[in-house]
């Protein structure tokens, strides 16, 4: 019987490993994220496409949006992306989904996007970059 405990523990332990090392990863990014601020200058390197040509790329506001979450302010975290903000919430929804599957030994979760979920989440990149460049979506700009 002991065998059989430690066995399943064994198993468990197996199965949760991949979740929770990508959960302890993130956790500890985002705590580096909360404690140094990337609002103040200097703390991270500029936003290449931002510093050559003064346009927003997709993920410029990204760790701003990241700091205003782990501090609670859910309007300063969507003022400062949106967009990253949404995949933010989306990969939350799929580690949960995982984790689950995991501990309950249904395996991982299978994800088989076909091509057009590729080109529409690239339409919708595309579009939310576009967007936030013009003055109509100023409100997307960081």
């Amino acid at each position: 019987m002991k065998g059989w405990t430690r066995g399943r523990v064994r198993d468990d332990a197996r199965r949760l490993a991949a979740p929770l090392g990508v959960a302890a990863g993130l956790a500890a990014a985002a705590g580096y994220v909360a404690a140094v601020d990337p609002n103040r200058p200097g703390r991270y390197p500029a936003c290449p496409l931002l510093r050559c040509t003064g346009l927003y790329c997709p993920g410029c506001g990204g760790l701003r949006g990241l700091h205003a979450l782990t501090h609670g302010d859910l309007p300063g975290a969507l003022g400062a992306n949106a967009l990253a903000v949404a995949a933010y919430a989306a990969f939350a929804v799929f580690w949960c989904v995982w984790f689950t599957r995991a501990l309950r030994g249904r395996g991982g979760v299978s994800l088989s996007p076909r091509a057009r979920h590729w080109w529409g989440l690239g339409a919708v990149v595309l579009l939310f970059t576009v967007l936030r460049n013009l003055p109509v979506g100023a409100a997307l700009a960081p």
